[in-house]
Formats: structure tokens, C-alpha cells, sequence
């Protein structure tokens, strides 16, 4: 008898320790689906799935041992009943169940579903018990078309986001590095340029600007010497009207 006990308590702490595992992963899943929704992506979705999957095939591997006490076998029944709160209580079901009071225990202690549940369930079972067999295929074959239509439509989009990926990462680049690279350093550090377009710049006088003024090749710099537009050749007529002027011919002289 304290054989069959020793292994009774192991075999439920194993399973605890299954079960607290199994939740642990549920509810960091739906931490994720919850707060991390906008940044969570099919892989790590599927990684998470696996991981529960994994802990469900753990637990009903450790229920189908063969040292595993057999479960069916067992009853458990309520020791005490109070209707005041309880602190061990509320550590062990992580403030769940406050009370372990006579209204509650046959809700807490349910092996069947609910009358009405069950009631139900039964209900639905001798319909489909009671179905015809050319309406059974008519429902089936309405449901195979449903499915077939959802998987067509998901199997599309992924072909789209696959080509798309594809024709992403197959685009011809139309930039290059180095040429980038030359020139945000003439812009920023004048690197490549002229010396007389650097000297401008770093003068402040711009290189492109129609109205930049500079002097007479024998004038010197800051003398007050006379400036001219760039590129431009001097007037003839003003020359002309100068010469007149300092002649002064008078206008009735023959």
C-alpha cells in the first residue's frame, strides 16, 4: 500500500510539473497574440505551436506509461468544506478558487459536462444518428467545397507572397556604392573638386550664380578698382559717347 502510494505521488508530481510546463507555454502564446501582435510573424507563431504540441505529447506520453497509476481508477473527494477564504488555497490555484465552499464543489469536482451539456450533446448525437445517408453526403460534400475553396484562396496568397519575395530580391540594382560614396564626399568635404570652385565655396560665393562680380585683371584686391559683369565684353557705345564727351564738340560748329 505505500508502494502503490509512493508511486501515486510521484507519478502526480511528474504530472504537475507537465501541466504547469504546458501552461507556462499557452500563456506565453497568447501573451504574444495579445501585446506583440503587430510584430509577430508566422515562424514564430508556428515555434510556439510546436512547443505546445510538445508538452501535450510529453504529458499523454507520462498517461500512458506503464508505472503511470491508472487515473480511472481513482475518486477524489472534498476533505473540508468552508465557506471562508482560504490562503493556501488561493496560492495553489494562483488566485483562482478563493473558497472551497458546498456550492462550489460540484462544479470544481465535475468529471461530466453539465446536465444541459450533456442533454444537449445527446441531443445532437441521435440526430446525427437518425441522418439520412444522401443528406449526410450532400452536407459533406458542401463542407469538402467550403474547405477546398478557403485552402485555394490561402494557397494563392502565398504564391503572391512568394513572388513577390522573389522578384524583390531579383531586382537589378540601379545604384552603386562607390559613385554614392564620391559623391556625398564632394558635397559634404568639396573631395574631387577644382581648387577655384573650392576656394568659391569655401569663400561663400556661389560658383553658379550669373551675378558674380570680379575685378580687372590689374586691379588689386580690396583697392576700390572698377568690377564688371563676368564674361562680358565692355560697350562700344559708352566708350564712344566718353571720347565725345571729352572732346567737347560743340553741337552748331560746321
Amino acid at each position: 500500500m505505500q508502494n502503490e502510494e509512493k508511486m501515486l505521488n510521484t507519478a502526480l508530481e511528474a504530472m504537475i510539473m507537465r501541466v504547469n510546463d504546458l501552461k507556462n507555454s499557452i500563456a506565453a502564446m497568447l501573451f504574444k497574440l495579445e501585446h506583440e501582435y503587430e510584430t509577430l510573424n508566422w515562424p514564430t507563431f508556428l515555434d510556439n505551436f510546436a512547443l505546445i504540441a510538445g508538452h501535450l505529447t510529453s504529458l499523454s506520453k507520462l498517461l500512458s506509461h506503464d508505472k503511470a497509476p491508472n487515473l480511472r481508477n481513482l475518486t477524489v473527494l472534498p476533505l473540508l468544506l468552508s465557506p471562508e477564504k482560504d490562503d493556501d488555497l488561493m496560492r495553489m490555484t494562483e488566485g483562482r478558487i478563493t473558497t472551497f465552499a458546498h456550492d462550489l464543489v460540484p462544479n470544481y469536482l465535475r468529471t461530466k459536462p453539465e446536465p444541459q451539456a450533456e442533454q444537449k450533446m445527446i441531443q445532437l448525437e441521435h440526430k446525427a444518428a437518425n441522418l439520412a445517408f444522401d443528406a449526410s453526403q450532400k452536407q459533406i460534400a458542401q463542407y469538402t467545397k467550403c474547405i477546398t475553396q478557403v485552402y485555394d484562396i490561402a494557397e494563392k496568397a502565398r504564391e503572391e507572397w512568394e513572388s513577390e519575395a522573389t522578384s524583390r530580391t531579383n531586382q537589378t540594382q540601379t545604384s552603386n556604392n562607390n559613385d554614392t560614396q564620391a559623391l556625398v564626399a564632394a558635397v559634404g568635404l568639396g573631395k574631387g573638386l577644382k581648387n577655384e570652385t573650392v576656394q568659391m565655396v569655401q569663400s561663400g560665393v556661389n560658383p553658379g550664380s550669373s551675378n558674380m562680380m570680379v575685378g580687372r585683371p590689374g586691379s588689386q584686391p580690396g583697392a576700390g578698382g572698377q568690377v564688371g559683369q563676368m564674361g562680358k565684353a565692355p560697350s562700344t557705345i559708352k566708350t564712344n559717347i566718353k571720347a565725345a564727351s571729352q572732346q567737347q564738340i560743340h553741337p552748331y560748329a560746321r
